[in-house]
């Protein structure tokens, strides 16, 4: 789809890069000549990951462990990567977290959970990088990873789609603020790309998640590493060079029938939710046994 040499002299970041969509559109921009500096908490994912992409694309992946939830630590990191001569010029936010619950159970801890990393973290990135771009005098090009939900809202999932929102939000706000400057800034709203994690904490106990979704949309299927893979990338090159401040749904027209999706939840009672929260609680203590 895309010259193989497209994005060569080209160095993205992508916050959750080691795993899932994070991954997906690593991989693509190394299939098209960039160079990724991926971000994680869990220093064995991220290894493991850019061993693999280097494998493929040698020297081409780069990985540094970074709670996007410390501001210090984000604005330490990227001054880092100019300072190791490795400028940024593109900018993926990806990392996230979600889970479902009814809203009325949430504890400020498990609300903050998530808007830590998504809202505040999202900014946190996109600010530093910003900050540099702008006293360098570089163009730049983000991209953000939202939800469907920024239009329709979504039952049980709160703190993602009022998180989410705000990104879009940011991506509207700094398209125009940041525009004389040469910094582009717009989101995908993808619908449901299978990735283990995020089935996990979304549909969890559910046999097959995938062809269920699959079965609802209009084109009849889910997504696929291609589809927000390619997407990524046409929106961070030369091509799109006057697309800004847009939010682009990837869904298969899903949204548009579908609306927030999360639905079938209404039916649950107590008994489902205590179930869904001990998988969920399961996962999670699994993740956190991974270093």
């Amino acid at each position: 789809m895309f010259a193989p040499d497209l994005f060569a002299g080209s160095r993205v970041l992508i916050t959750g890069g080691g795993t899932g969509l994070g991954r997906m559109m690593a991989n693509t921009l190394l299939a098209h000549g960039s160079a990724v500096e991926i971000w994680g908490r869990r220093a064995a994912v991220l290894e493991a990951a850019a061993a693999e992409m280097n494998a493929a694309h040698p020297g081409q992946a780069m990985r540094r462990v970074v709670d996007i939830r410390d501001a210090g630590a984000v604005d330490a990191a990227v001054q880092a990567s100019f300072d190791e001569g490795r400028p940024l010029t593109a900018l993926i936010n990806n990392a996230a977290g979600n889970f479902i619950s009814r809203t009325e159970d949430l504890s400020p801890r498990a609300f903050r959970a998530i808007s830590d990393i998504v809202f505040h973290g999202s900014f946190s990135v996109t600010q530093a990088v910003g900050r540099r771009w702008i006293a360098t005098g570089l163009p730049g090009a983000v991209v953000s990873i939202v939800v469907t939900w920024v239009w329709t809202g979504a039952p049980f999932v709160l703190p993602s789609a009022m998180s989410k929102a705000g990104i879009d939000a940011m991506t509207k706000s700094l398209a125009v603020e940041w525009g004389r400057y040469g910094i582009r800034l717009n989101c995908i709203a993808p619908g449901l790309i299978p990735t283990e994690g995020m089935l996990a904490r979304l549909r969890p106990g559910e046999a097959d998640p995938a062809a269920k979704t699959a079965a609802a949309n209009p084109l009849g299927r889910v997504g696929t590493a291609d589809d927000i893979g390619n997407l990524a990338a046409f929106l961070l090159s030369p091509g799109a060079g006057w697309i800004s401040g847009q939010t682009i749904a990837l869904d298969g027209g899903n949204w548009l029938s579908q609306g927030g999706g999360f639905r079938d939840q209404l039916a649950w009672g107590d008994a489902e939710w205590a179930a869904a929260r001990a998988r969920i609680g399961a996962r999670t203590a699994a993740d956190k046994a991974t270093p």
